[in-house]
């Protein structure tokens, strides 16, 4: 096939002690993403979305928890990982379109550089990386400010 299309899903809580990553910027907040590398959530669901297109499994198949390799490990090299999974297949990033659903903080501020993170590492133009956010309203664990979810679609082409 010429394209294929993924999507990925990625939660994490927040917690107190923890710096806030998402889409590899670090964001000031009081809280932070929980998890074993830096719990970049907006990262993690990109990288499911770019495994699951060509179904290479999950970030946890690739980047699994239990690895010490990957305590504390910056996410921006997990994207970069993946992204090399896929160009080993014969494969290039067209576009992600992704949604972050958390009460706070605002990422307004902070999409742009996650947009120039997200393109840089992917090799591909501003433009085709779309990150966007909502809130649940107060409802369930997210309006509790308890945790965050990010969801991502990424379309992958086969390079000619």
């Amino acid at each position: 096939m010429a394209y294929r299309i993924g999507f990925g899903i990625d939660f994490h809580q927040l917690v107190e002690d923890r710096d806030l990553f998402i889409g590899g910027v670090k964001i000031p907040h009081h809280k932070g993403a929980k998890g074993h590398s830096d719990a970049d959530v907006l990262l993690h669901a990109i990288c499911d979305a770019m495994l699951g297109a060509l179904a290479l499994g999950d970030i946890g198949v690739h980047f699994p928890d239990t690895d010490q390799a990957y305590k504390n490990i910056d996410s921006k090299i997990l994207l970069e990982k993946t992204f090399q999974l896929i160009k080993a297949k014969g494969y290039q990033v067209v576009n992600v379109d992704s949604s972050l659903c958390l009460e706070a903080p605002k990422i307004k501020p902070y999409v742009n550089a996650m947009q120039q993170v997200i393109a840089s590492i992917l090799t591909i133009s501003i433009d085709d990386v779309s990150v966007k956010a909502t809130t649940t309203e107060k409802m369930g664990f997210v309006g509790r400010e308890e945790g965050l979810v990010a969801y991502a679609t990424v379309l992958l082409e086969k390079k000619s």
